[in-house]
């Protein structure tokens, strides 16, 4: 029996990765992960925001950001201004406040669009992982370390493990369109 772990590990990593781009998806509710790819410059070093900030969501349209120390909170405001959340920071000098605008009808078409791309992007990770599992079965095969039988029943099970998680990219696209056409 063949040890297919390996692929299916890089396909989880896949559906991981599809998590935390869905994430950056705003659907009009505050959500701190939208922060989470800007970068501070903090005493030398490249920092997340939260690594330099407490974030928190008082009300569902609000983030705010409460550096610890104050001297970072220009460097957070000019990350979120040159970001591509569209969000323009207030500032009082202690905190960042950013309001999320109720996204509008073309607005949603337009993150759906990216959700859909994201989906996409992800079913062509899998689908590469699977051309890398058939490929490295097939050179098996070739130098004889394994039957042509063998080989037909990996290439069933390398499909029905892609199957599995292009379903479940099918079903995390869907729930994150309607969660967008919800708001």
């Amino acid at each position: 029996m063949a040890n297919y772990t390996e692929f299916e590990d890089k396909m989880k990593k896949t559906l991981t990765s599809l998590n935390n781009d869905f994430a950056g998806v705003r659907a009009g509710r505050a959500n701190p992960a939208v922060l989470d790819r800007l970068r501070v410059e903090y005493y030398g070093a490249s920092s997340k925001i939260n690594e330099v900030a407490a974030v928190s969501v008082p009300e569902a349209r609000m983030l705010v950001i409460q550096p610890w120390d104050v001297t970072v909170l220009k460097e957070i405001e000019k990350a979120i201004l040159v970001s591509d959340i569209g969000i323009t920071p207030n500032s009082d000098g202690k905190v960042i406040r950013l309001t999320f605008p109720q996204p509008t009808e073309e607005r949603r078409r337009e993150l759906v669009k990216d959700v859909k791309k994201y989906g996409e992007e992800a079913k062509v990770a899998i689908r590469n992982v699977r051309r890398d599992a058939l490929d490295k079965f097939k050179k098996q095969e070739k130098a004889h370390e394994i039957t042509e039988d063998d080989l037909k029943g990996i290439e069933t099970d390398i499909q029905k493990l892609t199957d599995k998680y292009i379903g479940e990219i099918e079903k995390m696209v869907s729930e994150k369109e309607k969660e967008v056409m919800a708001v």
